[in-house]
């Protein structure tokens, strides 16, 4: 069974607080929790927020109370829920690591000691959480990183940051999804676009889902980004099986959150 906090956050909202560390077991328990949530249907319930190690749900107390919700959530038991997935679905997103996309791939060499290649192939051999969504739209907070490419942040931030850049960021990776000042090092660029307002669904990933980087020449992403652009790419989504539930991975919560990036 499932153990988590409600406590309410103001007058139209409620948390669901599941502990204070970042683990993907707790995250995978707050997804199950969101996920129960909109198969039920609660009448009044208007939004709902996962963060690394809660969830936010926002209600009109008009239609519904803190009561009334409170109840409800504590029937359900996002743990067995959680414990029931044996697949995960896995969005392949190309990455260009060539010296045009990937300034900070040669400091990140010599601070690691591992050259170039033995990055990418770290950077591009794990199948990496979005744990959250947060900082820009679209930005997701990837949980795995190996720690042999953990990096911290530039001592001075870019006051720009093009649009699709792939960075790492203490021990954590992500998508730049617009362009943007940061300060994590770029190690690469993605052809697809992680926030398009154009779209149905503006975000391409969203908090609980699992992402994996495939290297790709600059020739290949231009044509990606021909196809993107004409609408005609076909995201690649691949089925992976998990061995193991109780192999889960730990990322320190240590400069792993806030809003600089």
């Amino acid at each position: 069974m499932s153990r988590f906090t409600i406590f309410p956050e103001g007058d139209r909202a409620l948390v669901a607080d599941f502990g204070n560390i970042i683990d993907e077991k707790i995250n995978d328990e707050v997804n199950s929790l969101a996920s129960m949530i909109t198969a039920q249907k609660i009448s009044g319930v208007s939004e709902l927020l996962p963060t690394y190690r809660s969830l936010v749900v926002f209600y009109d107390p008009l239609v519904l109370t803190y009561g009334e919700l409170r109840a409800q959530l504590e029937k359900m038991d996002p743990d067995e829920a959680s414990a029931d997935v044996s697949t995960r679905e896995v969005l392949e997103v190309p990455c260009c690591y060539e010296e045009e996309f990937a300034p900070d791939l040669k400091g990140l060499s010599d601070l690691s000691g591992l050259s170039t290649d033995e990055i990418i192939k770290i950077h591009s051999g794990i199948t990496y959480k979005i744990y959250m969504l947060g900082f820009l739209p679209g930005f997701g907070y990837l949980g795995g990183l190996d720690k042999r490419i953990a990096a911290p942040r530039l001592d001075s931030p870019r006051t720009s940051i093009p649009a699709r850049s792939v960075g790492i960021g203490g021990s954590q990776t992500g998508v730049y999804p617009i362009a943007s000042p940061g300060g994590w090092r770029l190690i690469g660029s993605t052809p697809l676009e992680f926030y398009d307002p154009s779209r149905q669904d503006p975000i391409l990933c969203h908090a609980g889902e699992y992402i994996h980087f495939s290297p790709v020449s600059k020739a290949e992403y231009t044509d990606i980004r021909k196809e993107v652009a004409m609408g005609g790419y076909i995201p690649v989504m691949n089925t992976i099986h998990i061995e193991d539930s109780a192999d889960r991975s730990l990322i320190s919560a240590e400069g792993s959150t806030g809003n600089e990036q």
